[in-house]
């Protein structure tokens, strides 16, 4: 009598079957799932609209979100808002070049994404990121400067404003913005990753933009919140200064 073995199959041979048969079908699932945003694609040389079938596209799913609403994906929309750019070439995959201002073309470094309008909010309630003025249970850290008062200094060299005020993460306890009080009147929020402190000068500097285009940084709707939305728009005008805020930076190198 043999132990281990079934017919002619021995148990490890089994075993081993149902591994990769296991594994097969965990692939398709997770590639199943990453499918639900994204897709379906549209062409970018006919402009047509394609419902990729079962094979690539799984059926719509319905999540629950903490507030109580629920959404479904994938739910085959394709992408509304009007390009305002225009290839610099013909084939596919060429680059964009904007039309009109910039920094408001939403192409390049300055695309964002569509995102829900409304402040994303923690457990208890409060809204995620704030300004010290409502998180009042933060503070600045005395063993280094205090960047409110300091001079905002933009990519030439003169000063948009002052800081006004500094948004915190409260789930992460970090900064997120500093909010600057414009010489023209109003305020706008400039993200941290787009900002380096002076402590010696009493300074901040954001290369990103110039003075001029400091100002035109999207508003916020609510001067003490700001949305999911207003975040990947604010995020997006800096990063298209990165590209555009001057000729000299589109221009190649070579």
């Amino acid at each position: 009598m043999i132990h281990g073995a079934i017919g002619h199959l021995d148990v490890a041979q089994i075993v081993l079957y149902a591994f990769f048969a296991f594994f097969a079908a965990l692939i398709w699932y997770l590639r199943q799932e990453d499918r639900r945003e994204g897709y379906p694609l549209e062409s970018e040389s006919d402009g047509g609209f394609r419902e990729r079938g079962f094979l690539f596209i799984p059926d719509p799913k319905t999540f629950r979100l903490s507030d109580g609403t629920s959404i479904l994906a994938p739910t085959y929309e394709g992408d509304a808002r009007p390009i305002k750019a225009v290839k610099c070439d013909p084939w596919p995959g060429a680059p964009l070049e904007p039309t009109g201002e910039p920094l408001l073309a939403g192409v390049g470094p300055g695309s964002w994404a569509v995102r829900p309008d409304f402040p994303y909010q923690t457990a208890d309630g409060h809204d995620l990121i704030a300004p010290l003025r409502v998180a009042t249970n933060f503070a600045v850290a005395v063993e280094g400067a205090n960047p409110l008062g300091f001079a905002a200094i933009a990519a030439d060299g003169k000063a948009a404003g002052v800081v006004k005020d500094l948004w915190v993460d409260r789930g992460e306890t970090v900064l997120r913005y500093y909010e600057i009080a414009l010489d023209k009147g109003g305020s706008v929020l400039a993200p941290v990753n787009f900002v380096d402190v002076n402590g010696n000068a009493r300074s901040i500097r954001i290369n990103a933009l110039t003075s001029a285009q400091i100002g035109l940084v999207p508003k916020l709707k609510n001067p003490d919140s700001v949305t999911l939305q207003e975040e990947e728009i604010i995020g997006a005008f800096y990063g298209s200064g990165t590209l555009y805020a001057t000729h000299d930076r589109a221009e190649p190198l070579i």
